[in-house]
């Protein structure tokens, strides 16, 4: 029995340890769940189902109109009834009539209200496409904060390693208390700093999942590859990738529910046809009547100039949208060619330094440090050699987070992942 619970025991700790690894997300992963969680793309979701639905009902027509009461009756209640050759007077009538709808207004109406929707669905496009940015960007400021954290814990131990040999060659008057102490502050500096990009890395996850609509404090881990890609857009015609915009599809979209507008408002000036039938039930020996009647609206120069003016105003509006659909084309060519010419620059810095710089600055150090160790060189050299060395790579990993940060903006603006 001791045994069996003992078994039980150690199933749910081996359970508990394995919820408390935290999953790794890749950055497709999250992108994913927030284009399936994010609860602003719900909300364009549900616009649009609801824009849908209401077109369902495009080719209603207009209700009937029900009508009871007398007819040509007399004041004097005498008169209803017959008395000897007078069959009496007046009538109950009941009355209905319906307007029928011209056929080209309904499906001119039925044509807009389907196209509503459209205009929203590239908005949803147009938001996905903002947050996936933030994601992106979130995402890969995480990764440098990871590299800088593993930099400055390697760093931690190679000076707690001098720290602790200036101690021992002290006591032997072999190094001096300056350098001490100043070893002492960078491994105080660089505690701080790690301290600094826990507490950014931690930012980073509430914000991704705050994008992904999970529990801010839900605990994950990131995958640290990364892509830099290869953009040389200075003789590139980006006008397809420009015209493939999420924004600029819905502009030429809200120009075409305008042109649809100005059908609707065009075949208001149809007339329309009705019918109205009465049925009389004549009071005394009177027989039952009945009336039947057609009825068209006819549109006159007095009841169209609202129409008209509708008409003029979708057109103008059309025209502001294709000035407005030029702004931004132009904008986005300029922030596009400028981006690019940021990122190729920052690519060429940053090779440098892989390359040549920091391979230099490691030698230099490593010049250094052995100099010390062989008591012909100052431990102050040394760490200057170390701080430069340090601040070098920590810049470098600076100019690799402004590269790829470029990169998302320009993802961003030729809206492609």
């Amino acid at each position: 029995m001791l045994k069996n619970k003992f078994y039980i025991v150690l199933s749910c700790l081996i359970l508990s340890a394995t919820n408390l690894a935290a999953q790794t997300l890749s950055l497709d992963n999250v992108l994913s769940t927030i284009k399936t969680n994010n609860p602003q793309l719900k909300m364009y979701d549900a616009d649009i189902q609801s824009m849908d639905a209401a077109a369902k009902g495009a080719k209603s027509w207009m209700p009937p109109q029900v009508g009871v009461g007398f007819f040509m009756v007399p004041y004097n209640s005498k008169m209803w009834k017959p008395m000897d050759d007078f069959p009496g007077m007046g009538s109950y009538m009941i009355s209905i009539q319906q307007m029928i709808p011209n056929t080209s207004k309904l499906n001119a109406n039925e044509n807009l209200m389907k196209a509503m929707s459209s205009v929203e669905n590239e908005n949803k496009n147009f938001t996905l496409n903002q947050l996936n940015a933030f994601a992106k960007t979130y995402y890969y400021e995480w990764i440098i904060s990871n590299e800088k954290i593993k930099i400055a814990q390697d760093n931690l131990l190679l000076l707690d390693y001098m720290i602790k040999s200036m101690e021992i060659r002290y006591q032997y008057n072999m190094d001096k208390l300056p350098s001490y102490y100043k070893a002492k502050s960078q491994y105080a500096a660089l505690e701080s700093m790690n301290v600094m990009l826990e507490n950014d890395i931690l930012q980073r996850k509430y914000m991704l999942n705050t994008l992904m609509a999970r529990d801010k404090k839900a605990n994950f881990e990131i995958d640290s590859n990364y892509e830099i890609k290869d953009f040389n857009l200075f003789e590139t015609d980006l006008s397809s990738y420009i015209n493939n915009r999420s924004d600029i599809k819905a502009i030429d979209k809200t120009k075409v529910i305008n042109e649809l507008k100005i059908e609707t408002q065009r075949v208001e000036l149809k007339p329309e046809f009705g019918v109205k039938l009465d049925h009389m039930i004549g009071f005394g020996n009177q027989p039952q009547q009945f009336s039947l009647m057609g009825m068209i609206t006819i549109p006159m120069p007095w009841t169209t100039k609202m129409n008209k003016a509708n008409m003029e105003s979708y057109r103008l509006k059309n025209e502001s949208l294709n000035w407005q659909k030029q702004m931004i084309a132009n904008e986005a060519n300029g922030i596009i060619k400028g981006m690019n010419a940021e990122f190729l620059n920052l690519k060429k810095q940053y090779q440098i330094t892989q390359d040549n710089i920091i391979p230099a600055l490691k030698r230099n150090y490593d010049t250094a440090i052995l100099a010390w160790q062989n008591n012909s060189g100052d431990l102050f050299v040394a760490l200057d050699a170390w701080e430069v060395l340090n601040m070098t790579q920590i810049e470098a990993l600076d100019k690799l987070k402004s590269i790829l940060t470029t990169q998302v903006e320009i993802e961003k603006q030729l809206e492609t992942k």
